[in-house]
């Protein structure tokens, strides 16, 4: 007898990473429960946006988004962080069949069966165990938490998406080997406040394979690193205990590579933005740092612009980014969020203003990634290859997060698998991204073909 067709969704994920894995973990289970996965708006039944409602651009961008899947499929279901700021999305679009907020799969689910029943027979034999991911095989975000405990005056993710709930970390380390057993050869760790990992639960001691763990995140990482496989850790606030993870960086157990959020140098701001930090001792820090870890590479962003900010405080700005010389730079002009405590603050800088600091920023930060690359030229480094292109291969080196950070070309790469790694020689280098030959088999030294400005990730 034949089977029905499979019902089939449409799916659009827009925002962070964290949103990313909410598009997973829902993607996952309507798969388990049957449904299938449809290529285009034409051949879905329905359609499902994940929204991001960060900035005003990621708001437009949702807002264009779910127009787009109205006016091609008609039958849509909005879910995400734009579903979490009251009418917007049905004042603009009241047509939507459900809007849920962020990390909302139930709800999901439930909006889904009421618009296109679930079928009959789940073909549970065909789910992956570890479940449909939106990203290459070779990589995977692992999110370890929920929510942020800060009040930053920019922000409304805590508004958006709560306070700080951590997972038992038993359940990310079997998501994790999950991953390793299915190929992943890098686990991305994020979540909104990496750092705070296990602060709401105090915490607690939890299990793996019958093995008590804290549940923090330096025996997460130790555990992590545990796996064989490369861990990078996101959105690392600089508390004291991030500390210990240098050591495990210096022996190989983690990527050596740390995303933190700076925001600002200046006191004056940091204090306006309800960021706990002080630049003298992150440039102590870092120093130290670097002594364990020469091969440490730092990312950061920074917002230009904010309510207040003089011509000092941002030369206050410029000053420690010389001095700090991280590698990797994102930055953001000031744009006022709805709902945010900071669009009351007096003294807004004017539009022109913020576009020229932020050039003047990149400009900086680009001589400085110019030159700290410079220096791997003639080194043999391990790279993860992500794709192939004619003539040669594109990877990454342990400096380099995917969608955010430079890239390493390796012109005679082409017969280096995707999805593992090689060892390459560094023959040229420009401010973002580095060009390489296999150990094995030399071509001619050529540039980096990429041009323009470094690419950044909004972090909120």
């Amino acid at each position: 007898m034949n089977r029905a067709p499979e019902p089939q969704i449409g799916f659009v994920s827009l925002g962070c990473p964290k949103a990313l894995v909410d598009s997973e973990q829902i993607l996952t289970r309507l798969r388990a429960e049957g449904y299938g996965i449809a290529p285009s708006y034409e051949s879905a039944d329905l359609v499902v946006v994940n929204t991001c409602g960060f900035i005003d651009a990621a708001v437009t961008e949702s807002l264009d988004a779910i127009g787009e899947a109205l006016a091609a499929n008609g039958k849509v279901i909005v879910t995400g962080c734009l579903g979490a700021k009251g009418n917007t999305v049905r004042d603009l679009h009241p047509s939507v069949l459900a809007v849920t907020g962020p990390h909302a799969c139930e709800d999901v689910l439930m909006a889904v069966h009421a618009h296109l029943p679930r079928p009959h027979d789940p073909f549970l034999d065909l789910l992956p165990p570890q479940g449909v991911k939106l990203t290459p095989r070779h990589y995977a975000y692992l999110k370890i938490s929920e929510g942020c405990n800060h009040r930053c005056t920019f922000c409304i993710i805590p508004h958006l998406r709560g306070d700080l709930v951590s997972r038992p970390i038993g359940d990310v380390l079997r998501e994790a080997e999950t991953l390793v057993q299915a190929g992943v050869r890098e686990l991305l760790v994020i979540s909104q406040d990496t750092s705070a990992y296990g602060v709401d639960v105090r915490y607690r001691t939890g299990f793996w394979n019958g093995r008590p763990l804290r549940t923090h995140l330096t025996a997460l990482a130790a555990a992590l690193g545990e796996l064989g496989v490369w861990v990078r850790l996101h959105y690392v606030y600089p508390y004291p205990h991030v500390d210990d993870l240098i050591p495990l960086m210096a022996e190989g157990q983690l990527v050596p590579y740390l995303d933190v959020p700076l925001q600002h140098a200046s006191p004056q701001i940091l204090k306006a933005m309800k960021r706990p930090a002080n630049a003298d001792d992150t440039l102590a820090r870092i120093r130290r740092w670097r002594e364990l870890c020469p091969d440490l590479t730092l990312r950061s962003t920074f917002i230009v612009g904010f309510p207040g900010e003089t011509d000092a405080d941002f030369a206050q700005l410029l000053e420690f980014l010389a001095a700090a010389e991280l590698d990797r730079v994102g930055c953001f002009a000031y744009s006022p969020v709805d709902g945010a405590p900071a669009n009351a603050l007096a003294d807004p800088v004017p539009e022109t203003v913020k576009q020229e600091r932020q050039g003047r920023l990149m400009a900086l930060q680009a001589s400085i990634s110019a030159r700290r690359l410079q220096g791997k030229i003639g080194r043999t480094l391990t790279v993860l290859v992500d794709a192939h292109e004619e003539g040669g291969a594109i990877a990454r080196s342990s400096a380099d997060a995917p969608e955010v950070d430079g890239v390493v070309y390796i012109e005679n790469g082409e017969e280096l698998p995707v999805g593992e790694f090689a060892q390459v020689r560094i023959l040229a280098a420009d401010e973002h991204d580095l060009s390489a030959e296999t150990v094995e088999n030399a071509p001619p030294k050529r540039k980096p073909r990429r041009k323009g400005g470094v690419r950044t990730q909004n972090q909120g």
